[in-house]
């Protein structure tokens, strides 16, 4: 990849010069939308927003990566620290959404859709290829409300997760390797306010974790990964289709299970509530395009006025 310049630290013993690279897609996509996507909440130790650059802490294969991006019209430029730049750099592409095909896809066959659609053409979807952080992340959001999730997701990120490299704005962590999960002490995780079964769920993925992430990229379908996933006890299709939409970037991926989810898409096509299996039946028509239709509903503006309190509990039923 060509080089571009971005905020780059000088070359010190403490930020090292970072490896940089100019991203040009070959269609129009909304990169920062796609990026954005992977962010767990305003405080997410693992991604900060500062004024246009979004920077964004990784665990890859080759060790922990910073990334700062800058996203123009037709151009995203990106920086890399640690010993995983070079891999967070090749893989930013995927990051961005330049793999998500829409190819196939028929917006008209609902006016709503169509609209959304129109107006959001280069909505793309993103992915990590960074199974075991997607599946984790899932599993702290089982059973939960929102705030919950990402208040312990980012206690515990920030407690045993490995302090990200480079100039970040502010102290910035990248998760915890699957060993790290694995040997989380089980005061942390009550403190982090988890309940006991999902720090279950995740220490007993972590003992299988290099299996399991070896199994699930290997697979060719949704339903394969599924399959694997839900072999693990705790693990339900809210949390395997929730891993298959950050890691793998699944466009059918659908979140059945989800508080929130069929009545967004209910009230969005129908203009009423309608359950999972009333969701499913509404979205059969755009099947291999589910979790699209998803999102340009996410991006519509259409919302169901609210009945009651903001928080409501999450039932995401994997257990």
């Amino acid at each position: 990849m060509p080089r571009a310049t971005l905020p780059a630290a000088p070359a010190t013993h403490a930020h090292p010069r970072p490896l940089e690279t100019e991203y040009r897609p070959r269609v129009a996509l909304d990169a920062a939308r796609a990026i954005r996507y992977q962010r767990h909440g305003a405080s997410d130790p693992t991604f900060t927003v500062d004024g246009r650059v979004l920077w964004r802490a990784s665990r890859t294969p080759d060790g922990v990566a910073t990334l700062a991006i800058r996203v123009d019209r037709d151009r995203v430029r990106a920086a890399a620290w640690g010993p995983g730049a070079e891999w967070a750099l090749h893989q930013l592409p995927a990051l961005c959404g330049a793999f998500d095909d829409p190819d196939g896809f028929d917006a008209s066959r609902h006016p709503l859709i169509a609209d959304a659609h129109r107006h959001h053409p280069d909505l793309r979807i993103g992915r990590t290829d960074l199974v075991f952080d997607a599946l984790a992340s899932a599993i702290v959001e089982q059973k939960v409300t929102v705030m919950q999730a990402f208040g312990a997701w980012r206690s515990l990120v920030t407690w045993f997760g490995e302090r990200a490299p480079g100039p970040t704005p502010k102290p910035m962590f990248a998760p915890p390797t699957i060993g790290g999960w694995r040997h989380i002490p089980s005061w942390a995780w009550h403190r982090a306010g988890l309940e006991p079964p999902q720090a279950r769920t995740i220490v007993e993925t972590a003992r299988r974790g290099e299996s399991v992430v070896a199994a699930a990229t290997a697979a060719s379908t949704g339903e394969d990964v599924d399959r694997v996933l839900m072999s693990l006890r705790g693990v339900g299709i809210w949390t395997s289709a929730e891993t298959r939409i950050r890691a793998f970037g699944d466009r059918d991926a659908v979140s059945v299970g989800d508080y929130h989810v069929a009545h967004e898409v209910g009230f969005a096509l129908t203009g009423h509530r309608v359950d999972d299996d009333g969701m499913l039946e509404l979205l059969e028509p755009w099947a291999g395009h589910r979790q699209r239709v998803i999102r340009l509903i996410g991006v519509s503006g259409v919302r169901e006025p609210r009945r009651g309190p903001r928080l409501h509990p999450e039932d995401h039923r994997d257990r």
